[in-house]
């Protein structure tokens, strides 16, 4: 007891949450294997549940998040989306008048209706009416003015505003290009020195933080690295330091931190996950002939779902319905993409449409922290044993999920390998998930 009071406060927090996590993991594998084929089971059903009950109406607890309506949406949507469910029409609709009625006079969202436009919220709402997709939700969008918006979050040093006088950050610099690469009004004045910007918060660790000088940071490096790929400048990022930094950001648990000697987290299961599936498809490009981006490849979205959601949209409707009516000449010189790689995996298996590449970190490690120690089974996901369930760590956990399960294909319409999938025979025991994750 005294050499744990002597302990920093954060190595005893480390240590309650690693006693917290292998009880859990020792509970179940005394468990009879019927059991544990229930706790490793995804509670499909009573997670949708829960996300379309949230998406109907929230309690007066939820009033801190009055900012924040439209990422609300897009955390119950995504995560809907994930697992292959729909909303209803009545919801969709009501949705999406919603949304619209937080897209300011001038572009933009805000994050409720009435409320100053930032960026992201911006996202957010975007990539929710993409994911819902249809004539009123793509419609609803108004390209033009969003596009000026953008503009006017500009900053001379290259990287973007938040919203009017805010802060700049990497964080910014991503949802601004990721929204105007998605609405396909990308052009080289938003690009503008972004690349040097995002390249002045590459830190010594070799991940990425919000702004020069800071400390890198799981969600700040996934932006950055998203960003340099759709600008088509991720080559001058130094990769080897990056991957060596989010490759042992994977404790003990299964699950991913934040930052360095932080405790784990559910949401990183996506932020510091995803990473790995941009490198994936970032390696897969080697000695590939390039072709034009346009012809609907991928380009480093939130995870492959996403990407699928939006191309469900499909290239008509942002092309045709979202037009602004003429060439985007119209509103700057349209970005060159045209260089970037083929993502198609020279390594792949094209009989079987699966990559014979395995994950750089372990997978079936992270699955297990998701389902056993992050999954609710009344519905929801948690950042850890002993919090609660929200909105925001259902999305990014089961987004991570999806990272875990299907990133490594080659076709993203083919079911997931079976080896990439955990199951009872293929779950980890106590002393080899420690062994596993300390070597």
């Amino acid at each position: 007891m005294e050499s744990f009071r002597s302990l920093t406060v954060t190595q005893r927090d480390q240590i309650l949450v690693e006693q917290q996590v292998f009880d859990i993991f020792k509970t179940f594998y005394n468990l009879p294997p019927s059991s544990q084929s229930f706790m490793l089971e995804l509670q499909r059903e009573n997670h949708v549940e829960y996300l379309t009950k949230g998406l109907t109406g929230l309690s007066p607890s939820f009033c801190v998040l009055d900012a924040n309506r439209p990422w609300i949406c897009y955390w119950i949507l995504h995560s809907i989306a994930l697992l292959d469910e729909f909303v209803d029409p009545e919801l969709e609709n009501n949705t999406i008048d919603f949304l619209s009625r937080c897209q300011g006079p001038n572009g933009g969202y805000a994050g409720g209706p009435g409320q100053m436009p930032h960026l992201a919220t911006t996202y957010a709402a975007v990539n929710s009416l993409v994911t819902l997709g249809g004539d009123k939700a793509l419609s609803s969008i108004n390209r033009e003015k969003l596009y000026m918006f953008l503009r006017q979050m500009k900053d001379a040093s290259g990287g973007f505003r938040m919203h009017d006088g805010g802060e700049i950050d990497v964080r910014a610099c991503y949802t601004a290009i990721s929204v105007a690469s998605l609405l396909n009004i990308l052009d080289d004045e938003l690009v503008q020195n972004v690349g040097n910007y995002i390249l002045s918060c590459q830190t010594y660790e070799g991940g990425i933080s919000g702004e020069p000088g800071s400390e890198a940071h799981g969600g700040y490096t996934f932006c950055g690295l998203a960003t340099m790929i759709l600008i088509n400048e991720v080559d001058r990022l130094d990769l080897s330091s990056l991957t060596d930094w989010v490759v042992f950001r994977q404790g003990v648990e299964g699950g991913f931190q934040g930052r360095t000697n932080k405790l784990v987290d559910g949401c990183y299961s996506f932020w510091q996950g995803g990473i790995f599936a941009l490198l994936k498809r970032l390696n897969s490009t080697k000695e590939v002939k390039p072709i034009p981006l346009g012809d609907g490849e991928g380009s480093g979205e939130e995870s492959p779902q996403t990407t699928t959601s939006s191309d469900a949209a499909g290239e008509e409707g942002l092309n045709g319905d979202l037009s602004l009516g003429g060439s985007h000449s119209e509103i700057g010189d349209q970005h060159n993409t045209s260089s970037q790689d083929n993502v198609i995996d020279i390594d792949h298996n094209h009989s079987k449409g699966h990559a014979n590449v395995e994950p750089l970190f372990n997978s079936l490690a992270l699955q297990q922290y998701i389902l056993l120690c992050s999954q609710e089974l009344n519905g929801g996901l948690r950042d850890k044993p002993g919090k609660s369930r929200d909105h925001y760590h259902t999305c990014y956990c089961l987004s991570g999920l999806s990272v875990c399960q299907r990133s490594w294909l080659e076709d993203e319409d083919s079911p997931p390998l079976p080896r990439a999938v955990l199951v009872v025979s293929r779950s980890l025991g106590f002393r080899d998930l420690w062994v596993q994750n300390v070597r």
